[in-house]
């Protein structure tokens, strides 16, 4: 049985340890516009005004620190830009604000760059290929885990 081809994610809620530096960070730094904000304890953030991509909450996480590496949890979340440009617009912001990347990667279907947020959770940063352009193999879907060219992406950011 597959699943309907309409059904997509529609937000993500991350445990955090300070509202303010979150949306430093996630508002400040990549843009995300602010839709409510619940005092310290909770923000809802998205692209374009939709109620929320992106749930920030201290419910459970004031002031705590990151979750240990090697743990189960979530891997990253992973935030789709519609092009090369827009994609390198935002890894451009990244730089001049100091936060390190951890990985740049072509994937054949996609290119992605790595980093993570003020309270470790991983950021993948990407854009898609278009779907004509994807590398396939003996008919089936052939990604690729190569690097890719941070430098040749900045060049291109609007």
């Amino acid at each position: 049985m597959a699943i309907d081809p309409r059904v997509d994610i529609g937000h993500v809620h991350l445990k955090v340890a300070d509202i303010d530096r979150s949306l430093a960070f996630w508002s400040g730094v990549l843009g995300f516009e602010v839709q409510q904000r619940l005092g310290n304890q909770a923000a809802f953030i998205s692209a374009g005004g939709y109620h929320h991509h992106l749930g920030l909450n201290t419910w459970e996480s004031l002031g705590a620190d990151p979750p240990p590496r090697n743990t189960t949890g979530l891997y990253h979340v992973a935030v789709r830009y519609p092009d090369r440009a827009t994609l390198g617009d935002a890894v451009r912001r990244i730089v001049e604000a100091g936060i390190p990347l951890e990985g740049a990667t072509d994937h054949g279907v996609s290119e992605a760059i790595y980093l993570r947020d003020p309270d470790g959770n991983g950021v993948e940063l990407y854009r898609d290929r278009p779907r004509e352009e994807w590398p396939m193999r003996d008919g089936e879907l052939s990604m690729i885990s190569a690097p890719l060219d941070v430098h040749a992406l900045l060049a291109e950011a609007r």
